[in-house]
This record gives structure tokens, C-alpha cells and sequence, in this order.
């Protein structure tokens, strides 16, 4: 369940139009802030005229209340009923320094009420408003119609975009991501740097695979809280045929990893799922890692914590599970058609149909009997956006790239968890991966917010991003 988001309110005013557009158009916003879930923080009629801002004296006291409220505030919705005053504007937005997302609205004037007495002329002040915050280095957000009216489906579409960007930017700037073990001696493809992520504020908190399984062995597999995780596994998803044994170490596996989380304040994590976990505990982690994802706690195969980074950004965007794949396979012919797939420790909801399986790929050189916890089923159809954060550690910087695409019903016989995924001008973002040389794993969650990630990536956490498809 997502918290709420919540909002700063500045009512942008200007002496000379007509006060009584404030008002009105304080008491709206406010409303449908509250009719859409958000919350918000605004300088009330008390405060200020109309609870307006102008003056740099009423720009002081919005940004004295912003800054008493830092640590609910998520963004910053600037909202114009008439043309309002751009210094106000820029100057609270600057002494409040939240660095938090900001967006401009501003409401259409009326053709029939163009009169001194009701003309808005937001139209003329929105870009006078955006001006000034480019002045002074302000990042800011735009509503997909210049003019919007609050009330409107589409403004409604506008805020549900920006309260993902503030989710984003917000949970990337302070995201804590576990690396559990050491990456894959074959897989150099993960490799990532620390530090550059700490620049973004990334942190990561890193535990040995030998500390893990030492306080698993450590667990009576008849105590309370090992046999209340297993019953959470079974509940979870479908066990036949699975042994008894092996269910057990996956319980104690998700007690051990659930409460190093916990006490480390961790949003994510990246495992080393193989091939230590089996041949010296005796199952994959997958199941385990599916339960934290499907909780919006992303994990990551292959300690690729920055698989994780990607698949966390797209779940605070749109509130549902991610996941990691592979790019995996052609999928006959079709030049925009293609198979993601992984082993697999995708979340449920991902799936239409689930069960519990073993490890195809590995269990022939660490014994099959070893191999079990994997996630086994089809991708269910529809929209998912993809995503994919690297680090360019010789450039320095942190790149990544987003897209949208569609999961089919067509035909597929192959094991793990995997599905049918149709892009446009997919050969061009195969070539843009391979250019830049992106790993082979991708985050995807089954909603389209593509726009919402971009933005806050590129425009906030100042990365370098492509969208794809646009």
C-alpha cells in the first residue's frame, strides 16, 4: 500500500487581475487535490490574502510553512487562477528548498468572461512563472495542455503523472539497496559503481552470502516464527510436489533476509542467487525474492543492484510490483516481437497462472533435488513499461533508459517464467542497448508509466536518459 502523496500549494496572484479568480481558484484546487488522494499543505485566508502568495513577504511565510512540513511534502503544485506574480512564485519555491518536484498549472480563461472583472490571463503568466524558475535553476514539470482546468479529466491525468514523478525522485534520492553476496564470477555484465550512486543518493548496504546461511543454520526449523514463514510460502503460491525440506530452508531464507531488511532500512535488494545458495543450502531464493518484490521490496537476480534501482523506480511510479528479465529470445520473425523471460523470481501478480518449480538450467550441475523455489508460469497480457539504470563509470554519470510495450497471448512453450512482449521499433532499442552497452536485464512492471519515470530521472535526479518511442 503507497503512502500518500502530498503536496505543496502555492496560488499564484496578482494585485491588478481580479482577487476573486484566488479565491475561487484556492478553494478548487484544494478540493481536487483532496477528490484525487493527495495531500496538501497551503497558506490559508489567514495567512495571506485568499491564502495567496505575491509579495516577497507572503512568498516568506509559504515557504516558512513548506519547510515546517518538509518531511510530508512530496512536490510542489503551483497553481495560477490569474496570471499571478512570477517573483512570488520562484522566490518561495527558492527559500523553501524542499528539492522536491515542481508543477505549473494554469487555469483557461472564458471566452465569454473577458472582462477586467473576470479575465484570467494565466495563459500570458504561466510562462512568465516558468521563466523565473529557470532563472534560478528551479527544475519544473508542465501539465500536457498549457491551459488546464483543475476540474478536468485531464488535469487529473497531469496529477496522477506528477505524483509519480514525486514518488520517483523522492524514493530514488534516498533509496537503500541490499546487495546480498558477491555477483556471479560470470556475470561482469552487473558490475556497477557504489559511489557513483551515492552521488544520487543511492546508498548500498552489503552482507556476506556465508553470514545468511550461518544465522539460517542457526534456526530450529520448529520454532514459531520458521513455521508461521512457511506457512506464508505455501500461501503464497502452489508447492505440490515439492518437498518438505526444502520449503523449510526457503522459510528460514525469507525470516533471515526479512529481518536484515528490516533493520537496515532497506527499500531493495540484489541476491546472489546462484550457484552458492544451492550447492551449499540446497534451494534457489527465487520464491523469496518473488514475496519481497510482490510487496514493492524489489529483488534483484545476480546482485544487479542496479536491476534493482530500475525495478524499485517502477514500482514507486505505479504502485504495482516489478520485476527483473532477460532480453531474452527472437521470437520468430517479427522484428518488434520478442521473449523476456528469467528462471524465475518474478512476483505473482506478474503472472497469469504460477507455481513452484525447480531450476532448469542450473540443477544438471548442482542436482535437481537442489534447485527448488523457482517461480514457473506465463507473463499475463497487457501494457508494461520498461526500464533499465547503469552507471557509466567512465563518464561518471548514471544512465538508463524507458519504454512501454505490451505482453501478448501468443503461443510459447518454454519453462521459467516467461512471455511474448511486442515493442515498437524494438530492433532500434536493441541497437541503442547494444551501442551504448546496457546490460541484458530489464525492469518491467505491468502499467504504463514510462512518461512519469523519464521525467523524474532525467529532469530530477538529472541522469541521462533515452525514452524510447518518443
Amino acid at each position: 500500500m503507497q503512502e500518500q502523496t502530498t503536496l505543496g500549494v502555492i496560488v499564484g496572484n496578482r494585485g491588478f487581475f481580479p482577487d476573486h479568480l484566488a479565491d475561487e481558484g484556492r478553494k478548487t484546487i484544494l478540493s481536487v487535490l483532496a477528490d484525487a488522494g493527495f495531500g496538501s499543505v497551503a497558506l490559508g485566508p489567514e495567512d495571506t490574502p485568499f491564502g495567496s502568495v505575491e509579495t516577497r513577504e507572503e512568498a516568506r511565510k509559504c515557504a516558512d510553512l513548506f519547510r515546517r512540513h518538509a518531511d510530508e511534502i512530496d512536490g510542489i503544485l503551483v497553481t495560477l487562477p490569474n496570471f499571478g506574480d512570477e517573483r512570488g512564485i520562484a522566490e518561495t519555491v527558492r527559500l523553501a528548498n524542499l528539492d522536491v518536484p515542481v508543477m505549473i498549472q494554469a487555469t483557461p480563461d472564458d471566452p465569454a468572461k473577458m472582462s477586467l472583472s473576470d479575465r484570467r490571463d494565466s495563459f500570458c503568466g504561466k510562462l512568465s512563472a516558468c521563466n523565473n524558475l529557470s532563472q534560478r535553476g528551479i527544475p519544473y514539470s508542465l501539465t500536457d495542455l498549457h491551459t488546464v482546468s483543475p476540474t478536468s479529466a485531464e488535469f487529473r491525468a497531469d496529477l496522477e503523472r506528477f505524483g509519480a514523478i514525486c514518488r520517483v525522485t523522492n524514493g530514488l534520492k534516498k533509496a537503500r539497496i541490499g546487495a546480498i553476496g558477491a555477483r556471479p564470477a560470470a556475470f561482469n555484465t552487473v558490475r556497477y559503481s557504489e559511489k557513483i550512486l551515492e552521488l544520487s543518493g543511492i546508498s548500498v548496504e552489503v552482507i556476506d552470502l556465508s553470514e545468511i546461511m550461518g544465522q539460517i543454520e542457526r534456526l530450529d526449523d520448529a520454532a514459531g516464527e520458521v513455521q508461521e514463514r512457511l506457512a506464508k510460502v505455501r500461501d503464497y503460491i502452489c508447492t505440490d510436489g515439492i518437498a518438505e525440506p526444502s520449503l523449510i530452508k526457503m522459510a528460514k531464507l525469507a525470516l533471515v533476509v526479512d529481518n536484515w531488511m528490516a533493520e537496515n532500512a532497506l527499500d531493495a535488494s540484489a541476491v546472489q542467487c546462484w550457484t552458492a545458495m544451492e550447492e551449499y543450502l540446497g534451494i534457489v531464493p527465487c520464491t523469496v525474492m518473488s514475496m519481497m518484490s510482490e510487496r514493492l521490496m524489489p529483488s534483484a537476480c545476480e546482485v544487479d543492484v542496479t536491476g534493482a534501482v530500475g525495478m524499485y523506480a517502477l514500482a514507486l511510479a505505479s504502485g504495482v510490483p516489478a520485476a527483473l528479465l532477460d532480453w531474452n529470445n527472437n521470437y520468430g520473425s517479427d522484428p518488434d516481437m520478442c521473449v523476456l523471460f528469467h528462471c524465475s523470481n518474478l512476483p505473482r501478480s506478474c503472472f497469469s497462472e504460477v507455481k513452484m518449480g525447480v531450476q532448469d538450467i542450473i540443477g544438471g550441475d548442482v542436482g535437481i533435488e537442489n534447485t527448488c523455489g523457482t517461480c514457473v508460469g506465463r507473463i499475463k497480457s497487457g501494457p508494461f513499461t520498461f526500464c533499465r539504470v547503469s552507471t557509466d563509470d567512465l563518464e561518471g554519470t548514471v544512465r538508463a533508459y524507458v519504454g512501454e510495450g505490451a505482453f501478448t497471448d501468443d503461443a510459447l512453450d518454454t519453462f521459467g517464467g516467461a512471455g511474448v512482449a511486442r515493442i515498437e521499433n524494438l530492433q532500434g532499442l536493441m541497437r541503442y542497448s547494444c551501442e551504448m552497452g546496457f546490460e541484458h536485464h530489464v525492469a518491467m512492471t505491468h502499467a504504463q508509466v514510462a512518461d512519469a519515470v523519464a521525467e523524474a530521472m532525467d529532469k530530477y535526479m538529472v541522469w541521462d536518459v533515452y525514452q524510447h518511442g518518443v
